[in-house]
């Protein structure tokens, strides 16, 4: 019988941070085994170690949809369950290092991330599903398409309150990010010089929003740098999951000279 741990992720209350499933055991399942688990569980994303070599895990994630390259906070979800050290995870994306301390916090570094324009009618098609109009937009903080292991559209909203009023078409959107390949949609409002609050619809997931998402994060922190909207030493701090009452709290590190993104938080296990 295959053991599925539960743990909640970017916090250190199992009621707070976003769910993840987790398999420390996946060797011989089935792509649709997992998958079916994965929807079982019900979560946003479940983790899956199907081997173990000297190379390091090859780790898949699977929402109760469909698998996804990289997820980032079922990868701090699968580091805190393997207890502390230092990991690698071979990801559909490419290789994730992950390191865990004695308090159970756990810090990936994700790969190589890239920032691409997005043109007038994905903008217009996003703006549309989201029920977002120009006015809408914080306009300092460009929209773009950003990656670091899964491809997530960045938009800033010009005021909390728009971030809050999150009510968007959920098959409109979710037809749109298949076609894109779009994994979630970071929606971002600046709080302070290096604090953000943020919310990520993940339609194409089957949830409607996700409460804390380490991959949309990294690909932020990439973002953020690129277009050279903080230094390349920042340290970056992401609230999220608070609309939703799961309170979830990521930190984002750049560090000069290192091209992948950073992304720290705390897992906890989710009892029952």
């Amino acid at each position: 019988m295959t053991e599925i741990l539960r743990y909640a992720a970017f916090s250190d209350d199992p009621k707070g941070g976003n769910p993840a499933g987790v398999v420390l055991d996946a060797t011989g399942l089935s792509d649709e085994r997992m998958l079916a688990i994965a929807a079982e569980v019900g979560y946003s994303e479940t983790a899956f170690i199907t081997g173990r070599d000297e190379g390091g895990l090859r780790v898949r994630y699977f929402s109760p949809l469909a698998e996804v390259p990289f997820c980032g906070h079922a990868t701090v979800a699968t580091a805190v369950a393997l207890g502390p050290g230092d990991h690698v995870f071979r990801t559909n994306a490419g290789e994730v290092p992950v390191s865990v301390d004695d308090a159970g916090r756990a810090t990936l570094t994700s790969v190589d991330p890239a920032v691409d324009d997005l043109d007038e009618a994905g903008r217009a098609a996003l703006l549309a599903a989201l029920r977002w109009d120009a006015a809408d937009l914080d306009e300092s903080l460009p929209v773009k398409v950003a990656y670091a292991g899964a491809r997530h559209p960045v938009l800033a909203a010009s005021s909390r309150r728009r971030l809050a009023a999150l009510d968007y078409d959920f098959e409109a959107l979710k037809t749109l990010m298949e076609s894109r390949g779009w994994t979630t949609i970071q929606l971002v409002f600046r709080a302070g010089e290096d604090t953000f609050d943020v919310r990520d619809p993940f339609p194409v997931g089957g949830v409607y929003e996700d409460p804390a998402t380490g991959a949309a994060a990294a690909a932020f922190g990439g973002y953020l740098r690129a277009l050279g909207i903080v230094g390349g030493d920042a340290v970056l701090h992401l609230r999220q999951g608070d609309d939703l009452g799961r309170p979830s709290r990521i930190t984002v590190t750049l560090v000069p000279g290192e091209a992948g993104v950073r992304v720290s938080g705390q897992a906890v296990p989710i009892a029952g």
